[in-house]
């Protein structure tokens, strides 16, 4: 077989710089420019600033320890679930599980109305409900990670120390804990990254003593005026990611243990089986709860079974005279094309970085580059493009497309991540057999590798419409009075005093999930049928 250095040969030295320049123009003029301007802006800017240290440290604090509470929580719960999952097959399995991966695809406006909605109004607003919020927002990432680490656990390990006289909890804690660990750092990493930056949830259901970090660093930039304090904040969070990120890689490479293959999953019976199914139903009921509650309460507003949270969402004033500020309606419209756009960038740009990445090795910065977005701050990223492009002739702040494009920076990753293993997993003779058989190098290139991208190009786009139809903290700063997207629509909604426009916040937070719902649909229909054709 053909090494992959040895097939990189046959084409042309400039395609791989050719297919990298996009790319490389738009990591850095969109994400590595403004983060350089918020940096400088915070080293250089004149005048005081109203943050004060104690203010720092509470609001760090804050942040920090319900991120720990929520990682815990998250973790705890959701292991029963990933264990049951990964051990045995039922009817409608593939259901449950969609059911419990949805809530992580949600937008965070739909999360806190839907909390907002099931919740008595004494827990509208405190670290508890955002704690709660974040495990169900969470979930499905311990449910993934662990329960996929779990199914390469040889049942016989657990099977010959119950045999030895082991009880269930010395299994779980002698046996299973430790073949789980790389997987439980995993989970916990993300998700504490996750409620760490939290901005929607802690918004809309935190109140106004608890602001993290991300929270603090809106209010001061939209409201106070205080950039330089808002871009001194973002260095603190910065700061503490990077540790977060750094500690995780040291803990998961000391954690990680070879397991080779899976064990098949068994029928849903027995004691055990009794115990999965209950697992399952819970959390099943625990995830569509809220749910349900968000889309009964569009159709009633004041307590009363109507249709008027809907026929009114045309509507921009609540009396006359008294407006909503915010056109319901045109949100969804806007919502769409913002996505229609930002999944068009995404996929283009991710697409050609893969292949790059795949065709040179001096190209592989490239791939580590792109996924720097993921790990920045929504926030910090908003923030930092609002002050980056402000002056002529770089004033692009009222330019609708600014806000597609910050969508875009986040949804690239996930095109790469979906394309490049498509890429490597293409056999190198391949290539060799098109060569032989009289094939242009460029042909070759183009017929075995570029043209098989179709499908896991689009499993990527569908990840990048998601993250843009809910993406509201870099939207917060960029959006601009006319064009609000549904996520903004809805808080604003949310914040409305009367009965109507909160069920207009039901009756969007609802479009909002449908659209979510069908989305993460598509791309997992997508995902089966590779995997049924490989």
């Amino acid at each position: 077989m053909v090494r992959h250095r040895d097939r990189l040969n046959h084409l042309p030295a400039w395609l791989p710089v050719a297919l990298a320049t996009v790319p490389t123009v738009v990591l850095g003029v969109f994400y590595v420019w403004p983060l350089v301007t918020l940096a400088g802006r915070a080293m250089t800017a004149s005048g005081p600033t109203a943050v004060r240290p104690s203010r720092v440290a509470d609001v760090a604090w804050f942040t920090f320890w319900q991120a720990a509470i929520s990682t815990l929580f998250t973790v705890l719960v959701g292991l029963a679930p990933a264990w049951a999952l990964a051990r045995y097959r039922f009817p409608g399995r593939r259901v449950v599980l969609g059911v419990l991966t949805v809530p992580f695809m949600l937008p965070t406006v739909v999360v806190a109305a839907a909390f907002l909605t099931v919740l008595p109004s004494d827990l509208h607003e405190g670290a508890l409900t955002v704690v709660l919020a974040h495990v169900f927002f969470n979930i499905a990432v311990v449910v993934r990670l662990c329960g996929s680490m779990w199914a390469t656990i040889p049942t016989d390990l657990s099977a010959a120390a119950r045999t030895l006289g082991a009880r269930p909890v010395q299994v779980f804690r002698h046996v299973l804990l430790p073949l789980l660990r790389p997987s439980i750092v995993a989970s916990t990493t993300v998700v504490f990254l996750f409620t760490f930056t939290s901005f929607g949830v802690v918004r809309l259901l935190g109140g106004t003593g608890n602001a993290t970090l991300e929270v603090e660093i809106a209010r001061r930039a939209t409201q106070l005026g205080d950039v330089r304090g808002a871009a001194l904040l973002s260095g603190v969070q910065l700061a503490i990611l990077v540790a977060v990120v750094w500690w995780s890689a040291r803990a998961q490479r000391r954690a990680t243990i070879a397991l080779q293959g899976a064990t098949a999953p068994t029928a849903l019976r027995g004691v055990g089986g009794r115990w999965a199914a209950g697992v399952l139903v819970i959390a099943t009921a625990l995830v569509l709860t809220p749910l349900i509650a968000l889309v009964a309460a569009s159709f009633r507003p004041g307590g009363r079974w109507s249709l008027t949270a809907w026929t009114t969402l045309g509507h921009t004033e609540v009396r006359p005279g008294v407006g909503l500020g915010v056109d319901p309606l045109a949100s969804l419209w806007i919502s769409l094309r913002y996505a229609m756009v930002a999944t068009l960038v995404a996929t283009v740009v991710g697409v050609l970085a893969a292949v790059a990445v795949a065709s040179a090795r001096r190209a592989r910065w490239l791939d580590t580059g792109l996924m720097l977005p993921l790990g920045t701050s929504a926030v910090t990223l908003g923030l930092g493009m609002l002050i980056t492009f402000d002056r002529s002739p770089y004033d692009w702040r009222g330019e609708w497309w600014l806000v597609p494009l910050g969508h875009a920076l986040v949804g690239i990753p996930f095109v790469v991540r979906a394309t490049l293993p498509a890429l490597r997993s293409i056999p190198a003779d391949h290539r060799a057999a098109a060569l032989t058989l009289g094939a242009s190098p460029l042909r070759a290139w183009w017929e075995v590798e570029v043209r098989r991208l179709a499908r896991p190009a689009l499993t990527g786009a569908g990840f990048a419409a998601a993250i843009s139809l809910g993406e509201f903290g870099a939207t917060t700063f960029l959006t601009r009075a006319g064009r609000e997207t549904l996520p903004i629509a809805v808080a604003r909604l949310l914040g409305r005093a009367g009965a109507v426009p909160r069920a207009q916040a039901a009756a969007l937070a609802t479009l909002l999930l449908a659209l979510t719902v069908v989305v993460v649909a598509l791309v997992d229909r997508q995902e089966s049928a590779d995997a049924r054709r490989s």
